[in-house]
């Protein structure tokens, strides 16, 4: 990053907060020293704005000099309420490492899984793997996962589709809500939202302009219909790619947003937070980075609309 810019982007951070309207039209509530919490739109549930996701730490096997137990345990002595998995995170090692916590602590988490299945029996398996490595017998939150182009939702419905598993699941009380999850492709996302009564949307924010449509034409969408918004993507993808001072990884992954500008990991997330959703979901590596993140949430600030399109200007 230029020096030029790198001091704009430091402005920015510094400047946020305190200047623009309060997320979602309330007041983030939060108590001094605590993680701002709010309300997971129309399902009514107070949850912590930052959650930690499922990737990057929380998928690698314990090892010597990786504890994802320990990071999990220190997220909810620090606060973070919503813990985001899936059975597709390095084949249920992020289920497992998420599970050994949950056995102990399942009533602290807002517990959000997903199924990447799209038929009712593949969809009933997937849960029930899941039930067993997550150590629990409930979720909060079950989602698609990972809309693109390629799906049908019309056949979602259908008796052996995998939104009639979800519904017979929630009517079970296996899960108390249904999301959707994407960041393929925004158009197929909005077209999903539009046809079916989702809970929640989980999707990619952040200043990049290849997220434009995502930040301009679907999240309005979502917002109408009082869903539940979680932020993912935050730092770009590919292990923090948007941050200064990261080198570029895994470049053949089209959801990595690189761009030939870094800003401190601190924007970024204020920039998803100024945003009209209820959560940022951020993966780390180690109990350092998840200290780091919860002290930006902590100060309760967040950027307004012009200091959001300033950060998408250097970005770019």
């Amino acid at each position: 990053m230029k020096r030029r810019e790198f001091i704009k982007a430091a402005a920015i951070t510094a400047a946020a907060g305190g200047l623009g309207s309060p997320v979602l039209g309330g007041e983030w509530k939060s108590r001094p020293g605590a993680i701002p919490k709010q309300v997971l739109g129309k399902t009514g549930v107070e949850v912590s704005v930052l959650a930690l996701g499922g990737v990057i730490g929380m998928k690698m096997p314990p090892s010597e000099t990786h504890d994802p137990v320990a990071i999990a345990e220190m997220a909810l002595e620090l606060g973070i309420s919503y813990f985001d998995t899936a059975p597709a995170y390095n084949n249920g090692q992020s289920e497992t490492n998420f599970g050994q916590v949950l056995a102990q602590r399942r009533k602290e988490v807002f517990l959000a899984c997903k199924t990447a299945d799209r038929s009712y029996d593949g969809t009933m398996r997937s849960v029930e793997q899941s039930i067993k490595r997550l150590h629990t017998d409930r979720f909060d939150l079950l989602q698609i996962h990972g809309i693109t182009t390629k799906d049908d939702p019309a056949a979602w419905e259908k008796p052996d589709g995998v939104l009639t598993a979800l519904r017979k699941l929630r009517n079970q009380k296996v899960t108390r809500f249904i999301g959707i999850t994407g960041h393929d492709d925004a158009e197929m996302l909005r077209q999903a939202i539009g046809m079916y009564e989702f809970d929640t949307l989980l999707t990619t924010l952040n200043p990049t302009s290849n997220r434009r449509t995502y930040r301009e034409e679907l999240l309005p969408v979502a917002n109408r219909k009082k869903m539940g918004v979680i932020a993912m993507k935050v730092m770009g993808g590919g292990n923090g790619c948007l941050v200064v001072g990261n080198p570029f990884k895994n470049r053949v992954l089209p959801y990595h947003d690189e761009t030939s500008q870094q800003v401190p990991a601190e924007s970024l997330i204020r920039y998803a937070l100024g945003l009209p959703v209820s959560v940022a979901v951020i993966g780390v590596d180690s109990i350092d980075e998840l200290k780091a993140n919860v002290a930006v949430v902590k100060e309760g600030k967040f950027m307004t609309a012009l200091q959001q399109q300033e950060l998408e200007r250097i970005i770019g």
